[in-house]
């Protein structure tokens, strides 16, 4: 077989690799969300507590970023609606400082930003929240790694802070 023949098809092989690979992640990704629950209703949601940096329990969203990543457990709840309600921050190398107050609905494998955290003025809440799907962001992460267990959340902020350490301290 020439050479030119044989890297035609490996790289062939490679791509349908690589889209079976894909397939499969989507299809498991969204086989751990539950039916949609017609009766959902989310809660009032509270506003934003007060974080502490000190506090911040860490979490990987890359092993490409710099950016280091935490939630403060003191400001984190679990709701009646099953909403997962917490403070993340991530901070540049540089020092620069980025906090948002969120929630996660691990049922649908949604999250929403209710708010945004500036050192100078303070909280300012987003004007209309929406959910959107978190598959490929930072909230995807931080569920994967102790906020949900499948589709559910989990059971306790004490739960969350014990997996998340527990994943932090896996060699890579």
């Amino acid at each position: 077989m020439p050479a030119s023949h044989f890297s035609s098809f490996a790289l062939h092989s490679l791509r349908l690799l690589a889209a079976i690979t894909l397939a499969s992640y989507s299809a498991l990704s969204s086989a751990q969300l539950a039916p949609a629950d017609p009766d959902w209703k989310e809660a009032d949601t509270l506003p934003p507590p007060a974080f502490d940096l000190a506090r911040l329990v860490p979490f990987d969203v890359s092993v490409n970023s710099q950016m280091k990543w935490g939630i403060d457990p003191q400001a984190m709840t679990i709701g009646k609606d099953s909403v997962i309600r917490y403070v993340v921050v991530a901070q540049s190398p540089s020092g620069v400082m980025n906090a948002m107050y969120e929630g996660i609905r691990c049922a649908t494998g949604d999250f929403k930003t209710y708010a945004r955290y500036n050192k100078d003025s303070g909280w300012s809440t987003v004007a209309q929240p929406q959910w959107q799907p978190f598959l490929g962001t930072y909230a995807h992460r931080l569920a994967r790694q102790g906020v949900c267990t499948n589709s559910a959340p989990a059971q306790s902020v004490r739960e969350v802070v014990q997996t998340m350490r527990q994943t932090s301290e896996r060699p890579r």
